[in-house]
């Protein structure tokens, strides 16, 4: 396995200084945020490290050179819209952007892209089952074509009061899982599994490794710390940034060991990204390339 981050969290940094700093460190693999030129719409959303929209040979030459000079490798290109917005001119918007990511991913020879599949929060899972029909199909078919894979991220996306009652993701359980990769079935959608999302589900985050070790193309390290005395008061009927919190790995409720052994056991000899959303760190730049730092010293105990 090979150890990385994602880049969002430095977006005052230039795609350059991004690759040193994980040189620097001795970190082997970047995901790269590729979101669209413009800004954020949202925490860790809007971040650009690449234009992919802007992208060309050239480009993508300076890039490779650029990465393998330094020993870093770029493990995915990552953008997490909601491809089933209700609103069907932001919907199309996404969707452009995300056909973007997969050229560019074709291009640059990284032949992955980490996103989300989408939801529609006002309506039920079967009623977004639906929508995924029409939606996926032509983007999956299409990354097929151009020997891409597609990573689904499995967060909910329900933490503010307009992503309230569903979330912005149906790919947040191991049943959604099945349901979706039955109406599309193919080698080329997988997921980019982070364990801390199940932690506050209550999901079991080590089970579904075995059971879906085929399908997963990317891994995340985040870690989600539970206030119990929190959910008491509330319940898990509340939004969940009332009971938990996310964190620098080792500093929650996962149990790293358990869970890059289970890798292990699965045979897992993919890129595992550090991604970083501690409300701790976020106070500078250099607060978040601690965070980076202290997260891959604390994961080298597992990941070499």
């Amino acid at each position: 396995m090979k150890l990385g981050f994602i880049t969002a969290i430095c977006e005052e940094m230039r795609f350059e200084e991004v690759v040193d700093f994980a040189a620097e460190n001795h970190l082997e693999c970047l995901e790269v945020a590729c979101w669209p030129q413009g800004g954020a719409s949202r925490r860790y959303a809007g971040v650009s490290h690449i234009d992919v929209a802007g992208l060309n040979q050239e480009k993508a030459k300076y890039i490779n050179e650029y990465c393998k000079e330094r020993g870093v490798e770029i493990s995915s290109l990552a953008y997490y819209p909601n491809t089933l917005e209700p609103d069907l001119e932001k919907r199309e918007a996404y969707i452009t952007h995300l056909y973007n990511l997969i050229d560019a991913s074709a291009m640059l020879d990284v032949n992955m892209v980490t996103t989300f599949i989408g939801r529609d929060p006002q309506k039920t899972v079967t009623e977004n089952l639906e929508i995924v029909k029409e939606v996926w199909p032509p983007i999956v078919k299409y990354a097929e074509e151009k020997g891409v894979k597609i990573a689904i991220e499995n967060c909910p996306m329900l933490f503010t009061e307009d992503e309230w009652p569903g979330g912005q993701n149906l790919m947040t359980s191991p049943a959604n899982w099945r349901k979706v990769f039955e109406i599309l079935d193919s080698p080329n959608l997988g997921i980019n599994y982070d364990p801390s999302h199940f932690v506050w589900q209550r999901i079991d985050y080590i089970k579904p490794l075995y059971e879906f070790k085929d399908k997963i193309f990317h891994v995340h390290y985040k870690d989600i710390k539970v206030y119990e005395d929190r959910l008491a008061d509330v319940g898990i009927m509340a939004a969940p940034l009332e009971y938990m919190s996310p964190k620098l790995p080792g500093l929650g409720d996962v149990d790293w060991g358990r869970y890059v052994s289970a890798l292990t056991d699965i045979g897992y000899k993919g890129y595992t990204c550090i991604e970083v959303e501690d409300k701790a760190f976020e106070g500078s730049l250099e607060e978040a390339k601690k965070a980076v730092v202290l997260s891959a010293k604390y994961l080298r105990n597992y990941v070499i």
